[in-house]
């Protein structure tokens, strides 16, 4: 392993949830306004998953005001605070892409069965 491997293994994250494309996720953002910081919450649907080691990412859509917002989150930033799956859902993609064209009840994720 190089110096560099080594020094992004460092930066890397070990509290991630487990979570897959469907889940709604919400994430915590830190927001830094002048000299004061504070907490933004991001909730929405895991729409896709980028799995490269240091430079991994999430992509999350949200419908606000009637909108469709989606932000990419890099998920070893120190600007993430914290992840929580808030709910699983069964999908047969690893990109949901097509949640773009989709409004209202069309666009509702099937609840995943959980192991209990």
């Amino acid at each position: 392993m190089n110096l560099l491997n080594k020094v992004e293994q460092e930066q890397m994250k070990k509290d991630l949830p487990p979570m897959q494309p469907g889940d709604t996720v919400r994430v915590h953002v830190k927001i830094k306004e002048g000299d004061k910081e504070r907490i933004q919450v991001f909730e929405g649907t895991l729409m896709a998953r980028r799995r490269a080691s240091n430079h991994s990412s999430i992509t999350v859509r949200k419908i606000s005001f009637g909108h469709g917002v989606e932000r990419i989150f890099p998920l070893h930033s120190p600007a993430i605070d914290k992840i929580e799956v808030v709910r699983s859902a069964r999908v047969r993609r690893a990109k949901l892409y097509y949640l773009r064209n989709l409004k209202g009840k069309a666009a509702r994720m099937r609840e995943a069965k959980t192991e209990s």
